[in-house]
């Protein structure tokens, strides 16, 4: 019995630690060293509504290590938010500008508030209904 709980313990505290280093590392201070984060608001026209292209949007930024959110506006357009690491959220805004998801025809993508910020607002990257 005693030997459960201390090992109930340790998981805890594992859990504990290894989330810790999670918000470390996203936050930029992984290692030592400062990562510079950067905050975008996006705006994408085109054929980007009924396509995947929120969902495709979500798993590139996720595999990039982005947080933030995507939405589909009453103006057939896809506006979000994208942070992270100012590598990745350029890598983004290349992938919106050009890549796209596979059913999609982008026209145009348009940045706006980017900015260097000291912290990550969101946990996760997120499409909004």
């Amino acid at each position: 019995m005693k030997m459960r709980l201390i090992l109930s313990v340790l998981l805890l505290f594992s859990t504990l630690f290894l989330s810790y280093q999670l918000l470390k590392f996203r936050s930029g201070m992984a290692r030592g060293s400062m990562v510079v984060l950067k905050n975008i608001d996006f705006e994408v026209f085109g054929k980007v509504q009924g396509v995947f292209f929120r969902k495709h949007t979500r798993k590139t930024a996720s595999q990039y290590g982005l947080v933030g959110w995507v939405q589909n506006t009453n103006r057939n357009t896809v506006i979000g938010q994208a942070q992270g690491p100012l590598e990745k959220v350029d890598k983004l805004k290349e992938w919106l500008r050009k890549t796209r998801s596979p059913h999609s025809s982008i026209s145009e993508a348009e940045f706006q508030n980017e900015k260097v910020i000291d912290s990550l607002s969101f946990t996760d990257f997120e499409i909004v209904r």
